[in-house]
């Protein structure tokens, strides 16, 4: 049996012959032909839901009596020294949004108010604390307090 050369290469015939352009239709943009072999994306916000899963929060920690006790000295302390507008590093829980927990937030700033209806503590950039988030309060003015230390 003899091999011709077209069993090689079956396609020898029209492999030199030019491309053939369409009149009618223009050529496809390159970006465009390329954006049809892009991976398919079967499950829609699949990848989302896997980040949110994955995402780590942290359970609100609960004070003992003796905590809250040196907690509620220090922010009575700030009430009366409220005019000096002090500054404060606040270690605080923020709740999570999507699922249950959140993550504690240390923030440092200078106390504009204490809004005693809303239980809050309002700093000057408008940052609003819920007293009853609050873990560790330190400031330089309770150098001075008894009891105050913790």
């Amino acid at each position: 049996m003899q091999t011709k050369k077209a069993d090689y290469f079956p396609y020898e015939d029209i492999v030199d012959l030019p491309h053939p352009t369409s009149k009618i239709h223009r050529p496809m943009a390159r970006m465009d032909r390329a954006a049809q072999f892009n991976p398919f994306a079967a499950l829609t916000g699949y990848d989302d839901e896997i980040r949110e899963a994955a995402r780590l929060t942290s359970e609100k920690i609960l004070l003992a009596e003796d905590e809250k006790r040196v907690l509620d000295k220090k922010l009575q302390g700030l009430m009366q020294r409220i005019h000096e507008h002090p500054e404060l590093e606040v270690t605080y829980f923020i709740a999570d949004e999507k699922k249950t927990g959140g993550v504690y937030q240390t923030l440092q700033g200078v106390l504009k108010k204490i809004d005693a209806i809303q239980r809050t503590l309002v700093l000057m950039d408008g940052t609003r604390i819920e007293m009853q988030d609050i873990l560790r309060l330190e400031s330089r003015i309770f150098d001075g307090l008894p009891e105050a230390e913790g």
